[in-house]
């Protein structure tokens, strides 16, 4: 499978078996398709992800063992200077590992690098580990769509500012 090369500089930890976070283009469709099963009970058709991952609007990074397996995926849409983020999944199996958080971390700065100062999604009411995750990495509740999924639950509506990287200026 191809990925946009080059790695964030954010792995986990060093290595030859580490996994590599990479922003994903449309080869990755089918592995998508399939974490998204996994992990979030089908929520996006092939055709969704199609799109996901092909308009360069849209951000699409997946954590990859070396294997090419496709362990986690946090994708997000640029609009002016925000980013929407859509999805973030990780493999049941792989959950309570960080990856989470470090691939939501690498879509943040991803965004922040194209221009996003602010970003927001929409996370179930009742998902407690996603609650815990994006106030982590600074998410705050700024209102609620009733009913806005399709079994009625309702959604929390998520904002966070991106913070600048880190100034390299020293003082001497």
């Amino acid at each position: 499978m191809a990925a946009s090369e080059g790695n964030l500089g954010i792995d986990p930890a060093e290595g030859a078996s580490t996994p590599r976070i990479l922003r994903l283009d449309p080869s990755w469709q089918q592995a998508c398709l399939a974490l998204d099963q996994r992990a979030l009970n089908g929520l996006w058709t092939a055709e969704q992800w199609h799109r996901e991952l092909d308009d360069p609007r849209r951000l699409c990074m997946g954590l990859v063992h070396p294997n090419t397996t496709l362990l986690a995926v946090a994708c997000g849409w640029m609009v002016a200077d925000e980013l929407h983020i859509t999805a973030v999944a990780v493999d049941p199996d792989r959950r309570r590992c960080g990856h989470g958080g470090l691939l939501l971390q690498a879509l943040l700065q991803r965004a922040r690098q194209q221009g996003a100062v602010h970003a927001t999604l929409e996370v179930a009411s009742d998902n407690v580990a996603a609650l815990a995750l994006y106030a982590r990495t600074g998410f705050r509740t700024a209102g609620t769509r009733p009913g806005y999924y399709s079994d009625g639950r309702d959604a929390f509506i998520q904002w966070c500012r991106i913070p600048s990287p880190p100034s390299s200026t020293s003082v001497g």
